[in-house]
């Protein structure tokens, strides 16, 4: 499809979230103001078409909207996840794919990774604006965390888990920034399966 036709194309919720996303990694960036950025949502969250994005987005990506909008299946695939003024929480099961990017804007996100396993190396880029990342890991992670806490908090809450990593356990590396808000990685033992009572006198 080409460009003017796509311009012209209604836009979905998902599309105008997604933009909103790149206006809160703008501000949180430094690159336009807490009241910009009031603006430029509001023209986003009014708009029709992608048309109308253009004028609101033209100075920070470089493909401008269009190139955007392209970008959202990737949002949802396993590498990334991300909240817009929403909670999201994720469970992941096997293995860990080798990077993974979890954003919250005035939202939260919750990565619960009791269930999953690391082969290699895995490491979460975290950035929470105005918002909360929590990263949940069994007792057998060994954590590298790293980041970044700007008038915000970064790096890892109360251990609920009563084990120590043993040595050569596989190594989650956590890094990023969080600014007006939180990014936590707690320890914490996985839950049992509640046994079904059917059947019980």
């Amino acid at each position: 499809m080409s460009e003017p036709k796509r311009s012209a194309m209604r836009v979905a919720d998902s599309d105008r979230e997604n933009v909103a996303r790149l206006l809160y990694e703008a501000m949180g960036a430094g690159r336009i103001t807490a009241g910009e950025l009031e603006t430029r949502l509001d023209a986003v969250y009014a708009a029709k078409t992608f048309a109308e994005f253009e004028p609101v987005v033209a100075d920070l990506s470089p493909g401008g909207a269009l190139a955007l909008s392209h970008a959202v299946g990737e949002e949802r695939g396993g590498r990334r996840s991300f909240a817009v003024m929403s909670a999201t929480t994720r469970r992941f099961g096997g293995p860990l794919p080798s990077k993974h990017v979890s954003r919250a804007f005035w939202g939260s996100v919750r990565l619960d990774l009791r269930r999953a396993r690391i082969t290699g190396s895995c490491t979460i880029r975290a950035v929470a604006v105005m918002g909360a990342v929590k990263i949940v890991v069994p007792e057998d992670f060994a954590l590298d965390v790293r980041g970044i806490g700007l008038m915000g908090g970064f790096g890892t809450g109360r251990r609920t888990g009563r084990r120590s990593p043993e040595a050569g356990a596989p190594v989650l590396r956590v890094t990023g920034f969080a600014w007006w808000g939180s990014v936590r990685v707690i320890r914490k033992p996985l839950e049992p399966r509640r046994r079904s009572l059917r059947g019980r006198g």
